[in-house]
């Protein structure tokens, strides 16, 4: 085989794993993997009153926690919604009055925008991949309840996300804001260089 066709061949094979790492969204946790590791010893009598309510009151918690890790996520989407609508109402004032000099150095200010885009993307997917997690675990400690309000009321009654015109996941939606920005900063800066 062509030595050059090798090296596109590898070339294709890392690019292809870096988009799959990096970019791909998996999906929930399985709960197969999850109630093995759950649970530290074979629950007693369920007569037992003392172990089930600590059962609830870890289950309580762990909830509150899941809860901020969502909260942790939407100040960070509000961090860099504002740093970036900040950014181009400088690149709004400035386009007024626009600098002296090689366009080219305008190179570096968008690689540091585009850097940050991929980083609020990065974070974001971050955030999903860890409430999927705890989520997954909240659907596994549900299974041991006399109710399961969250892994099956409620996504059952959401369609478990499948019809958009019932319910969106947020994650979904908000990780395209990265982007489009990243589109927007690469949109301006190949204009600036064109004009």
């Amino acid at each position: 085989m062509d030595t050059e066709a090798v090296r596109q061949s590898r070339g294709s094979v890392r690019l292809g794993h870096f988009l799959n790492t990096y970019f791909r969204s998996a999906g929930s946790p399985d709960l197969q993997t999850i109630r093995p590791a759950l649970w530290n010893s074979v629950p007693p009598d369920a007569k037992d009153a003392a172990y089930w309510n600590l059962v609830l009151e870890q289950y309580t918690l762990y909830v509150e926690m899941a809860d901020r890790v969502s909260a942790r996520r939407g100040t960070a989407n509000v961090f860099f919604l504002t740093l970036n609508t900040s950014v181009f109402t400088a690149v709004g004032v400035l386009g007024q009055n626009p600098p002296d000099g090689p366009k080219v150095l305008l190179i570096v200010p968008w690689l540091v925008l585009v850097g940050q885009c991929l980083a609020w993307f990065w974070l974001l997917r971050s955030y999903r991949q860890l409430n999927s997690a705890k989520y997954a675990v909240v659907g596994a400690i549900e299974e041991q309840l006399p109710v399961s309000p969250y892994w099956r009321a409620e996504w059952a009654a959401l369609g478990e996300g499948k019809d958009p015109a019932r319910y969106w996941p947020l994650s979904h939606v908000e990780q395209w804001i990265p982007f489009f920005f990243a589109v927007a900063y690469t949109a301006g800066f190949i204009t600036l260089l064109l004009s």
